[in-house]
C-alpha cells in the first residue's frame, strides 16, 4: 500500500492543516518531499472546505465564501525537480471517502460569482448526488443515474516569482476595464482569507497580498477542470520553481465538458493516488508551455448521445464573429429547453448538463460569421426514452419537483 502523505480532518477547517493552502505562491513551503518514482495518496478536502451541507436548503451556496477557494493539498516537492523540467503525474487510482458518500452541485448567485447562464439563473441553488460504488444520482433531479468519472478540478505546479507577477498584472488589466462589474472580470488577489500552507509571520502576510487566486486555469494548470484526467491518465507539467510544488484539488465524482454552473461538476471531498516522474529539461525537449496530458482508459461507456447545436447568435439575435463561448452557451440553452419539455424545469435541466458526462466539443470555427459548437447528451443515463418520436414528449418528472433554492437574505 502506498504511504498517505497528507491527510485531512472533514470534521475540521481546512485553516488548522499547514498541508493544505488556497493561493498560488512561490514561497508555500513544501507539504511532503518525495522522489522520482514514488506513489502516494493525498487526501483532499471539497474546494470549499466544507462550506456546503447534505441537505435541501441552498442558503450555503447563496452564503458561500468564494475568497476562501480552492483549498489544495500539497504542495508535494519532487527530488530533483528544477526549472524547465516536466514533471510527469501519473494518477493510479481516485476515490470517495467511506463517510462521506455524496456531493454536490451548485449555482452561485448572480452577485457571488454567477455561472454561465447566470442571466438566466440569477439565484443560488443546488443538488445534492448520493454515490453508489460508481453510480450517481439525485433525489433533486428524478430519472436520472450514471457512472462517474472521478477526477481532479485543479492540480498543477507552483508558479516562478516571474510568472505570478505576470498572472497579477494581466488580470489586474482586466479587471480594471470594469472593476464594477457583477461577476466580477478576475478574482484579484485577497489576503484576508488567504492560507498559505505552513508559512507564518511575515513571510505569510506578504505572500499572502500577491498570493494569486486558484479559480482560473493558467499556464501551469490549475482549475481546468477536465473531466478526462481520471484513473490511468497521465499528465506532463511545466516546472517553475525547485522542487516543483504539486498541489491537488477540487475533487468531482462527474462533470459534464464546461463545468458549465461554475460549481458545476459533482463537488466531492475524496483521495487521489499518484505516481511522480521526472523529464529532464522536458519544457524545452518538447516546447512544452501549458500541460500535456494522455487521457483516462476508464471512461463510462455510453454509446448513443442526442447532440445539439449551437451558433454563434446569442439570445437577443446578436451576431458574433466566430465565437465558440456564444455557441456553446446556445446549445446548452437548446438542449435545457428540450429537457424541459419531459417535465424538468430549467434548473434542473441547467444543473444536469453540469453533472452529467456529457460532451463538448467546438465543431466548426472557420464558416464566417458563425462558430459551431456542439453539447452531446448521452441518452442511456435516462431512465426513459429522451429521444424524438412521433407520439411526442410525455413528463416523466412530477410537477413541482425542483432543485432547493435559497432564501432571501
Amino acid at each position: 500500500m502506498a504511504d498517505t502523505i497528507i491527510k485531512i480532518d472533514l470534521s475540521k477547517s481546512p485553516y488548522e492543516n499547514e498541508q493544505v493552502h488556497n493561493r498560488w505562491h512561490p514561497d508555500i513551503p513544501m507539504a511532503a518531499m518525495v522522489k522520482p518514482g514514488d506513489d502516494f495518496i493525498v487526501e483532499c478536502h471539497d474546494w470549499t472546505g466544507g462550506q456546503i451541507n447534505n441537505d435541501d436548503s441552498a442558503d450555503d451556496v447563496r452564503d458561500v465564501d468564494l475568497t476562501q477557494v480552492h483549498f489544495l493539498s500539497g504542495p508535494v516537492g519532487v527530488e530533483g525537480a528544477e526549472p524547465g523540467d516536466l514533471l510527469v503525474v501519473e494518477i493510479l487510482d481516485i476515490g470517495t471517502f467511506e463517510e462521506s458518500q455524496w456531493g454536490f452541485n451548485g449555482f452561485f448567485s448572480k452577485q457571488n460569482g454567477g455561472g454561465f447562464l447566470t442571466e438566466h439563473y440569477p439565484d443560488a441553488q443546488k443538488s445534492i448526488w448520493d454515490f453508489n460504488g460508481m453510480f450517481t444520482k439525485s433525489r433533486h433531479i428524478p430519472g436520472v443515474e450514471f457512472a462517474g468519472l472521478i477526477h481532479p478540478g485543479l492540480i498543477g505546479c507552483l508558479p516562478s516569482k516571474e510568472m505570478l507577477a505576470e498572472w497579477n498584472r494581466r488580470e489586474k488589466e482586466l479587471y480594471d476595464t470594469d472593476p464594477d462589474r457583477v461577476p466580477q472580470l478576475a478574482a484579484l488577489p485577497f489576503a484576508d482569507t488567504a492560507h498559505m500552507g505552513k508559512l507564518t509571520g511575515t513571510a505569510k502576510q506578504e505572500a499572502a497580498a500577491e498570493g494569486a487566486r486558484t479559480v482560473p486555469p493558467r499556464e501551469h494548470g490549475g482549475n481546468c477542470d477536465i473531466k478526462d484526467l481520471s484513473r490511468g491518465s497521465t499528465i506532463y507539467f511545466p516546472v517553475y520553481v525547485k522542487d516543483g510544488g504539486l498541489s491537488v484539488g477540487d475533487l468531482h465524482f462527474s462533470q459534464g465538458d464546461g463545468e458549465i454552473t461554475f460549481c458545476g461538476a459533482i463537488e466531492m471531498a475524496g483521495w487521489i493516488h499518484m505516481r511522480v516522474n521526472l523529464i529532464k529539461g522536458g519544457m524545452e525537449k518538447y516546447a512544452i508551455k501549458n500541460p500535456i496530458f494522455k487521457p483516462s482508459p476508464m471512461t463510462p461507456k455510453y454509446d448513443d448521445y442526442l447532440i445539439f447545436e449551437g451558433v454563434s447568435v446569442d439570445e437577443q439575435g446578436k451576431q458574433h464573429y466566430l465565437d465558440v463561448h456564444v455557441a456553446y452557451r446556445q446549445a446548452v440553452l437548446n438542449a435545457i429547453e428540450y429537457l424541459k419539455k419531459f417535465g424538468y424545469t430549467g434548473a434542473q435541466a441547467y444543473s444536469l448538463l453540469g453533472c452529467a458526462p456529457v460532451q463538448g466539443h467546438i465543431s466548426g470555427v472557420v464558416d464566417i460569421p458563425n462558430a459551431c459548437a456542439t453539447l452531446w447528451l448521452p441518452t442511456d443515463i435516462f431512465d426513459f426514452d429522451v429521444k424524438p418520436n412521433m407520439e411526442g414528449p410525455t413528463t416523466q418528472v412530477a410537477p413541482g419537483t425542483d432543485l432547493p433554492l435559497s432564501k432571501d437574505k
